[in-house]
């Protein structure tokens, strides 16, 4: 594995909740931190079934829901109905913006963005964990968007 700090984080979660420690779940780790961008497990499979992989499609479910867990990938919902999935180890916190007609999907990331919840965590009487900002919208160049509407 490229990346042993991630790897023993991961060990240690999996001893902690009593979960199997399999090489095959390590390959699943490798795999969602080597992967640019976002992903659903789906298409995390597909990519390690062309590799040659032998990791079963519950396997890369059930180790992409505990890498989510311990906070090594983060989940993603889009409004598509899909969970995707990024990697979170070791990447600046960042939001997403997203058309509802290509879907395609820019990151970005705004310092003035994080005071907000952290604001209303405080004055309502929360302290502060992790917050989820998207925006949904529409490509406003058509040669830039395959699904492009004209208004």
């Amino acid at each position: 594995m490229k990346n042993k700090q991630a790897e023993e984080i991961f060990r240690k979660f999996l001893k902690s909740g009593k979960n199997r420690i399999t090489p095959e779940r390590f390959e699943v780790l490798e795999a969602a931190l080597e992967f640019e961008g976002h992903f659903g497990a789906d298409d995390l499979y597909i990519i390690m079934k062309n590799a040659d992989s032998s990791v079963s499609r519950a396997t890369v479910y059930k180790t992409l829901e505990l890498l989510a867990q311990c906070e090594l990938i983060s989940k993603r919902h889009f409004g598509d109905n899909i969970t995707r999935y990024e990697s979170s180890f070791k990447k600046q916190v960042h939001d997403h913006l997203i058309c509802v007609d290509c879907g395609k999907i820019i990151e970005f990331s705004d310092p003035r963005i994080k005071q907000i919840p952290e604001e209303i965590s405080e004055g309502l009487g929360f302290n502060f964990e992790s917050y989820s900002f998207n925006i949904f919208g529409r490509c406003k160049d058509p040669k830039k968007c395959k699904n492009y509407r004209k208004k």
